[in-house]
């Protein structure tokens, strides 16, 4: 097997020129240009394949295996297909496991690991043809492309829909969820292997073999990066935790990595000149099947007829291959283990991102990894966006108002030197002024990134009038953390706040009188720390489940608690006064969907089971109206005038209302 020079490439690297972006500074964000003409660093042009590319954004997402897609993204990747964007998926292992392609009640088959990795690439192109064409066996092109990595990868494009390709780089998968497997994704990000070996498929158009070091599978990731150019990058959970019983690591190991490996490449993507500004989501693995189901029965069903598509449950020979026309493992348990009834984001759901200030509107997003600034000063138009602070900067944001009329910052950034995440803030320089300043580390409750992956939430913060702040999320372990400080002081260290069972991320609200109220969901209900002298908990709310998505706003004497049911994805409300058990439960009806409820300027936002926006009235008798438009990412936000959600182009959309 020759050992691939990372320096081959370097030749080729000067086709990778990108085109250059003009900002613009509309009501939406900035403009993306197309990049169909653009070849993949490290690709001989003579060689390359062409991508077609859309208006209108441009998605890729980077996983691990075959049906991590239809597992954990979709309904996502489904409404993108049918959006007529572009979307590309990038596999970063052949998902070999022990070749042999049978359930586990059948009789099994000799092992023929590229046998079985050609079977899962043919059920992938099945169901992603079936869900944009209709028709499963829509014909695909199949080529063999240089990577910036000096190995070569396979991309497949739908014949009847160019602009929908699959990567397959086709590097050996661990075989096990958490056994100790060095030559894996695992063992390669942590240095105990110096390279990982292919497993080609047995029908894929590449056709020699190769093995990467860690820096070139980054190359390789990033170069797909700049040969797609996407405006939005779906991956799996970087940081997903363990479980509270083993402490084991609580989705497979290939889940994990592949989804570092994506964020080194895009903060390598992120310095290249020219290229459009990327949003990023992330999707809870394994243990979502634990938690309540977040879909409506329509979109389970549509959820599980392309994975009985994937997994060829009907043994038809519709493809011609004698690897098998799908991964007939999937097939003896379609929906996975509670799976396909559910998806789930992580840490990209705020709903304060959209903040009213004295001088106008400010919205917050993150493009690039750093933190982009929308403003529409008042009785004037949206500018914007505006990249501040340093790289890393995770998923969504929370902001608040100080006292003094400034707004402050608050998320997480992951540090890939030595793998760490941990909150951060950075405050308004003054009222109307920039958010110019360096981001203010205030430190995680995690010991190190050994003891639990690293998974901590995106902060909930409150705010006392005396311009005290309190920043509250869940580790790792499953419980509330809190640390306390000024926006110009000195911070406490972390403590822990109580709690256990804590899924999601907590969110925060204060009444009119300036009691602070804190909402964290379990997998039965959702906990409170009430304002009974500094806020303490938890105290059981008395809700029922919900899908763990939850958000909070002011309402007078109290506060208000959105969330959604489970196997519904109907929107209800709670309402809270100077205690920690809900009144006035009740369920809002006319809109299914999934997500966080936005809440403010009394309208609601929420995303319909469409993927469109739906907005209505936060009070008296609700008439949901869909608002159209395009997809959007992680969930809307309302202030008095409008809501607003960030486009998968990265544009800020507005919503006036009345």
């Amino acid at each position: 097997m020759p050992r691939i020079s990372r320096r081959a490439p370097l030749a080729a690297a000067a086709l990778a020129a990108l085109l250059g972006i003009t900002a613009g500074t509309l009501a939406l964000s900035a403009e993306s240009s197309d990049a169909s003409d653009v070849p993949s660093r490290g690709v001989p042009e003579e060689k390359a394949v062409k991508p077609v590319r859309t208006g209108g954004g441009s998605v890729v997402q980077i996983m691990a295996h075959p049906d991590d897609d239809l597992f954990f993204m979709n309904p996502d990747t489904l409404l993108s297909l049918r959006s007529g964007h572009s979307l590309t998926s990038v596999y970063l292992t052949a998902g070999e496991s022990d070749g042999r392609n049978a359930r586990r009640q059948d009789p099994q088959p000799r092992a023929d690991k590229a046998a079985y990795a050609e079977a899962r690439q043919n059920g992938i192109r099945a169901a992603y043809a079936e869900m944009a064409t209709g028709n499963r066996t829509s014909p695909w092109d199949r080529t063999s492309i240089a990577t910036a990595g000096g190995g070569r990868a396979e991309l497949d494009t739908l014949r009847a829909k160019p602009h929908i390709s699959l990567v397959w780089v086709q590097l050996r998968e661990a075989g096990s969820i958490t056994g100790d497997r060095p030559h894996s994704l695992h063992g390669l990000w942590d240095g105990r292997v110096d390279e990982l070996e292919s497993q080609l498929a047995a029908g894929s158009p590449v056709r020699e073999d190769f093995a990467y070091s860690k820096e070139q599978v980054v190359d390789t990731v990033a170069g797909l990066l700049e040969r797609f150019r996407p405006t939005f990058v779906r991956t799996l959970d970087p940081t997903p935790g363990v479980k509270d019983g083993d402490g084991k690591l609580s989705d497979h190991q290939d889940h994990m990595y592949s989804a570092r490996f994506a964020q080194a490449a895009l903060e390598r993507y992120a310095g290249s000149p020219g290229h459009p500004r990327v949003g990023v989501q992330t999707y809870l693995g394994y243990s979502t099947g634990g938690l309540p189901h977040s879909l409506d029965p329509a979109t389970v069903a549509e959820k599980l007829r392309a994975l009985n598509t994937y997994a060829w449950s009907d043994l038809e020979d519709h493809c011609g291959d004698p690897a098998g026309c799908g991964d007939r493992k999937v097939a003896a348990r379609p929906a996975g283990h509670d799976w396909a009834q559910s998806v789930r984001y992580t840490r990209t759901e705020s709903t304060s991102w959209l903040r009213q200030a004295p001088d106008g509107l400010y919205a917050f997003g993150v493009l690039d990894g750093r933190l982009a600034v929308w403003r529409k000063p008042a009785g004037g138009s949206w500018t914007g966006p505006v990249l501040r602070g340093g790289r890393g900067l995770d998923g969504s944001v929370t902001s608040v108002p100080l006292p003094d009329g400034r707004i402050a910052v608050f998320g997480t950034r992951t540090v890939l030197d030595g793998y760490r995440r941990d909150v951060v803030m950075l405050v308004q320089d003054r009222v109307g002024g920039g958010f110019g300043g360096d981001w203010r580390s205030l430190g995680t409750p995690e010991r190190d990134d050994a003891a639990g992956t690293s998974d901590i939430s995106r902060p909930a913060v409150l705010v006392g009038r005396d311009g005290a702040l309190s920043v509250y999320v869940r580790d790792s372990r499953h419980r509330l953390g809190v640390t306390s400080g000024t926006a110009g002081g000195g911070w406490s260290p972390w403590r822990s706040a109580g709690g256990s069972g804590l899924r999601g991320d907590p969110v925060a609200a204060s009444d009119a009188a300036g009691r602070g109220y804190v909402f964290a969901a379990t997998a039965t209900s959702v906990l409170a720390w009430t304002p009974r002298g500094p806020v303490g908990g938890p105290v059981a709310t008395g809700l029922p489940a919900t899908t763990v998505a939850l958000s909070a706003a002011p309402d007078g004497d109290g506060v208000r608690l959105w969330f959604r049911r489970p196997d519904s994805g109907a929107v209800r409300v709670a309402r809270f006064s100077g205690s920690g058990r809900a009144s006035e439960v009740r369920e809002l009806p006319g809109v299914a969907g999934y997500g966080a409820v936005g809440a403010g300027g009394g309208r609601l936002a929420a995303r319909d089971r469409t993927g469109g926006l739906a907005t209505a009235a936060a009070t008296g008798t609700p008439g949901w109206r869909s608002a159209g438009g395009p997809l959007f990412a992680g969930a809307p936000a309302g202030v008095p005038g409008g809501v607003a959600a960030v486009g998968l182009d990265g544009r800020l959309l507005w919503t006036p209302t009345p």
